[in-house]
């Protein structure tokens, strides 16, 4: 693979951008290696400066569903802009979007767009203490809701201690609000609440994304529910992954459950930044300018944005049945090749999957959890990713995150990619 005017963009990239990235998690760190540079991307493949072709599973981190540069989402977005970029002002298309996202999901009443799935999250935070009156949070470890500073923490001494600053730069007093809990382990919730009168919610990824795809364990949600219920604890699912990308409704629709408050980001922006939180209604209305906790932001409702998402939401809806079960297929078939291949060539490799979304991590045993996903063989993983992209498919280069399936993943691209991982495993077990 060449990468010479990549390393090039590289070597100047730092000089103005700490690390050369916008993004930590887009950096080539992790693997000692060096990003390259896209050029331009179009249905499932990015095209870097080099001239060099990846097919693309990062999907903008989860964010593209159609495929890049769909030809319909560009006449919408030309035609938006048209009309003009920012206005600092309202625009029916606000209504169209919040109309279908609603109907969309059963749980949410009302909802405010913001700018990135990071100020959902953060808003939604906000609220939860405005409405209940209480300053504590319950995260889980190995959940990854944006770089807000509460929730940039991880696990003390034990499971249902404060939570340690993650990141420095987040004050203890703040961080100590923050409660972390074991994913699939409802009694570690338990315990929190126990020692706690000051909850004031829950957040969590219905399924596990930015630790890789972990999928909730039967009834693990609809405990928490239940328990959030009895307590009288806000539950706040962070769907900014899942939402329109498992199902129309989300995970929420899929697992049967009714969260107080959701957060949606990537798909609902057709690839343009943005974000929302809603919720139930009585909720909601102790936002500015009816309630007394605030929250705003100048581009949020942008109208290019906000067209986008329109765009891409209203193909879902018609075509949602079509969409959901080609994805599903997709998924189905290169796990099903994948795991065979890692039999044949006696590779620990575990694939935990669901509708347009998977992970395949190097652990001999089930990934349920934080422990086992931190287990992983990250030098394999190492191995695996750069060898897989030279030849031509790109994952992420962390093996804690997600791979995405979009609507313009074609069955020659499935078996390419098949082939790859016959030819990168025949590789790795020859090492071995």
């Amino acid at each position: 693979m060449i990468k010479k005017r990549s390393d090039a963009y590289c070597e100047e990239a730092q000089e103005f951008i700490p690390g050369g990235v916008n993004s930590p998690v887009r950096a080539f760190m992790s693997v000692h290696d060096r990003p390259f540079f896209v050029k331009r991307a179009k249905g499932s493949w990015l095209y870097d400066v080099d001239g060099n072709a990846f097919l693309d599973y990062v999907a903008s981190w989860g964010a593209i569903i159609l495929g890049h540069a769909d030809d319909g989402l560009i006449a919408a977005v030309i035609e938006a802009l048209h009309d003009g970029t920012s206005y600092g002002a309202c625009h029916p298309y606000e209504i169209g979007l919040a109309r279908l996202i609603t109907e969309a999901f059963p749980s949410i009443d009302c909802l405010r767009l913001t700018t990135s799935g990071t100020e959902a999250t953060m808003s939604a935070l906000r609220l939860a203490r405005g409405y209940s009156g209480r300053n504590g949070v319950i995260k889980f470890r190995g959940c990854y809701h944006g770089h807000v500073d509460s929730l940039l923490v991880k696990a003390g001494s034990g499971l249902a201690t404060f939570g340690i600053p993650d990141s420095a730069g987040v004050p203890a007093d703040l961080a100590k609000h923050t409660y972390v809990a074991e994913f699939n382990d409802i009694g570690t919730v338990e315990r929190i609440m126990d020692g706690s009168d000051d909850i004031a919610c829950v957040i969590v990824e219905p399924i596990m994304g930015n630790m890789g795809v972990i999928l909730p364990g039967e009834g693990f949600l609809k405990g928490l529910e239940t328990l959030c219920r009895e307590r009288g604890v806000l539950l706040i699912f962070d769907e900014v992954i899942t939402g329109f990308r498992v199902a129309f409704g989300g995970a929420q629709h899929i697992y049967g459950i009714d969260p107080d408050i959701t957060c949606l980001g990537k798909i609902i922006g057709g690839g343009f930044p943005i974000g929302a939180f809603g919720g139930k209604r009585d909720i909601m209305e102790r936002l500015a300018p009816l309630g007394n906790v605030y929250q705003a932001g100048t581009l949020s409702g942008n109208p290019v944005a906000v067209r986008a998402g329109l765009y891409v939401l209203e193909y879902l809806r018609r075509n949602a049945d079509a969409v959901y079960v080609r994805l599903e297929k997709a998924g189905q078939a290169l796990s099903k090749e994948i795991a065979a291949i890692a039999g044949r060539y006696d590779i620990p490799y575990r694939i935990n999957s669901i509708t347009g979304m998977f992970t395949g991590f190097f652990s001999g045993a089930p990934v349920t959890g934080y422990d086992a996903a931190a287990s992983s063989d990250r030098d394999l993983y190492e191995k695996f990713f750069k060898a897989m992209l030279d030849e031509g498919i790109f994952f992420a280069p962390s093996q804690f995150e997600a791979s995405f399936v979009t609507l313009t993943l074609h069955q020659s691209e499935i078996e390419r990619t098949v082939a790859a991982f016959e030819k990168v495993f025949r590789g790795i077990c020859s090492m071995q």
